[in-house]
Formats: structure tokens, sequence, C-alpha cells
């Protein structure tokens, strides 16, 4: 519990002290933070705590490199209104980005009894193809929080 304590006061004093910041650093400083919470809840050990922090620290970092707030709106929509299994693609007109959303059905996370849902995001971003899974969780006012 330690380490998760340390590890997460470091991410926010990173996150708050440097303002200069980028998107992708920032989208990696709060995925490391969150990752590593939820590591250690998973795991209960120092070992799972770095490993979601690892996780998060990528998710965080493509999210918030490739994806404006443009992007964001969207993927917001997808999590509110998409139906589960159905895909909705869309392409940023600013960057010429692809992106691919396919949701899975919310469910009731155990932890935080928050709605959640899991999406596979497929994008194209300069040409390169990524892939990665997201979950999004709704906050206490009912938006899509990405984990």
């Amino acid at each position: 519990m330690k380490a998760l304590s340390l590890l997460t006061a470091l991410a926010l004093l990173f996150l708050t002290s440097c303002s200069g910041l980028n998107k992708a650093q920032m989208g990696a400083g709060a995925g490391a933070a969150g990752g590593a919470l939820v590591g250690q809840i998973i795991g209960h050990n120092t070992e799972a705590t770095l490993i979601g922090a690892a996780v998060g620290t990528m998710i965080g970092y493509i999210i918030g490199n490739e994806m404006d707030k443009y992007d964001r709106e969207q993927l917001n929509h997808v999590y509110e209104r998409g139906m589960s299994g159905q895909t909705s693609a869309w392409i940023n007109p600013d960057t010429g980005n692809q992106y691919r959303v396919t949701p899975q059905p919310a469910y009731t996370d155990p932890q935080n009894k928050q709605i959640c849902r899991k999406a596979e995001i497929d994008a194209v971003i300069d040409g390169k193809h990524e892939k990665t899974y997201a979950t999004a969780c709704r906050d206490q006012y009912g938006h899509w929080q990405l984990r």
C-alpha cells in the first residue's frame, strides 16, 4: 500500500506542477496513477501495482496523445449511446485520424459501484494502425470518464 500511496502522490505532483505538458504526457501520468490504483486493488502487491502503472501509462499516452476534443466527444457518444457489439467509426476532420470503436455491454463495477463499459478501439493514426482496449465509468455527475 505504501508503493501505491507514493506512486499516486508522485503522479499527482507531476501533473499539477507541470502545466506545460502536452496531452500525451498528461495522459501518461494520469494513466499511470489510475493503472497503479487498479493494479493494487486487483493484486494487492507491489508487482501488480507496477504492472498496472505500466499498462495505464501506455493507454493514457495513446489516448492523450492522439485524441483531441472532437475524438473524445465521439468516444463519449459511443460509450453513451453505442449498441453493444456494434462498431462506430469516425474520421477526425482536422487530423485525418480514423477510429473504430466497439463497445461492450455496461456493467456495475463491484468495487466502486459505478456503471462501466469496456470498448475495443482501433485507430489509424499517421498511417499506423493501433489497437487498444479502454474502460470508461460514469462519474458522480453521469459523465463517462476513461480509466
